[in-house]
């Protein structure tokens, strides 16, 4: 089956915009309630790490544990089980408790509900993602796609860069747009490993782009030989945009495949997982579908349109 891409290319923008357009509007809420584009996590604000160890033999039910700190308005809370003297401990990782009479209320419903228990240590951590570490990692990443821009306008040209860049952002706004509205929505929060899928998600990305971009490469020599219209019968010349969506189709299989695979993956994880990595995999797998998308149906009908916005004559003033 061959998808005509460049005949619909404002239909595979409009769905793009569809996404981001309430993606913007997402993280500007977010700007405006959070001071921060999304619902920053206890890596980024610090908090509180409490250690109880409970004398029960058996494991304690982190989902229970979680359940009592949402209901505490602890939403977020890292939870996890460590053992330490061959007894249970539980790890919980809340925002800053400062008021007193909240941890009481806290401890009693934890004994209430899970049995006693003995406090190892109660501290107040500083986030572990400072001001300057971001600050470092943003410009990291605007020279990353500096040297992305140099190494693809060598390896192809610099319409080819662009496009890929183009398409890269569109990538991370839209996996960090609806993480924006869940953050509205459902109090959803960010953390370190949110920065690690975006990073990753960017990878893919341009690895995806640059299979398309490699292949309307190397059918570039076609543009202007004959070619058959399979309906009518008639021949024409190929243009740029005939090639391109040659191209796009002759690597189609490879990318859904592939994408597809990974996506199977993610979808097991999320669903059997852990409850630690859950929103970890979550951006993963919005990331990765994202991305598959924006390579097949956004990168190379920008290339199309560049090409074609280059190649008109341009009006002499009267």
């Amino acid at each position: 089956m061959r998808i005509d891409l460049v005949k619909y290319r404002w239909l595979w923008f409009g769905i793009s915009l569809a996404i981001l357009v309430p993606g913007l509007i997402g993280i500007i809420g977010c700007l405006m309630q959070f001071h921060a584009p999304l619902k920053p996590g206890i890596d980024f604000t610090g908090g509180s790490i409490l250690q109880y160890q409970f004398e029960s033999k058996a494991p304690p039910d982190l989902d229970a544990v979680r359940n009592i700190l949402a209901a505490r308005n602890f939403p977020g809370s890292q939870v996890q089980l460590a053992t330490i003297a061959g007894g249970n401990v539980v790890v919980m990782r809340t925002r800053a408790i400062d008021n007193e009479n909240e941890k009481r209320q806290l401890d009693d419903e934890l004994t209430q509900k899970l049995g006693p228990f003995k406090v190892l240590s109660v501290d107040k951590v500083s986030a572990t993602v400072g001001p300057e570490l971001l600050a470092n990692g943003l410009v990291a990443l605007t020279i990353t796609f500096a040297m992305m821009i140099l190494y693809i306008s060598w390896t192809f040209k610099l319409d080819y860069a662009v496009c890929a860049i183009i398409a890269l952002l569109h990538d991370a706004l839209a996996l960090c747009g609806i993480f924006a509205i869940l953050g509205l929505v459902l109090g959803k929060e960010v953390d370190s490993l949110f920065i690690s899928a975006i990073l990753t998600v960017i990878g893919f990305s341009v690895h995806d782009t640059i299979v398309v971009f490699d292949r309307i490469r190397e059918n570039a020599k076609y543009v202007g030989s004959k070619g058959v219209d399979p309906q009518t019968g008639k021949e024409f010349k190929k243009t740029f945009g005939d090639v391109a969506n040659d191209s796009v189709n002759q690597t189609l299989a490879r990318s859904i495949y592939t994408s597809f695979t990974v996506i199977i993956t993610l979808t097991s994880l999320y669903l059997l997982g852990g409850v630690t990595t859950r929103d970890f995999v979550l951006a993963m797998l919005i990331g990765i579908i994202s991305g598959t998308y924006s390579s097949i149906f956004n990168a190379s009908c920008l290339l199309v349109l560049w090409r074609e916005l280059k190649g008109r004559p341009r009006q002499k003033p009267a």
